[in-house]
């Protein structure tokens, strides 16, 4: 299994929740509203998930193996990570006047 394709669909620079994803695993399935969420101590991945009639949220889709969840979590939070970088970058290059 590999992820082909990682779209940063939204950006929340506050609260908790950072970002929207979506992935394209080996160009035949794509998966939406993947969440970055801002932890305690980390920033982390969760899954699409939807509420229960018990008010409890359960993943529509999740990663079987903790392998399986690391490499997703891995590839998404790098994709994140290069994104916001990325836009940082642009924001001081504007601010200065260079174009990149």
């Amino acid at each position: 299994m590999n992820i082909t394709d990682i779209k940063i669909r939204k950006i929340i620079p506050e609260g908790r929740l950072r970002a929207i994803i979506s992935i394209t695993i080996d160009d035949m399935l794509a998966i939406h509203d993947i969440k970055v969420v801002q932890g305690d101590e980390r920033l982390f991945v969760a899954m699409p998930s939807r509420r229960d009639e018990n008010g409890m949220f359960r993943d529509i889709v999740h990663p079987i193996s903790p392998e399986a969840r690391g490499s997703i979590e891995g590839q998404i939070l790098d994709a994140y990570t290069r994104h916001i970088e990325l836009m940082q970058a642009e924001l001081e290059a504007e601010q200065s006047g260079t174009i990149l």
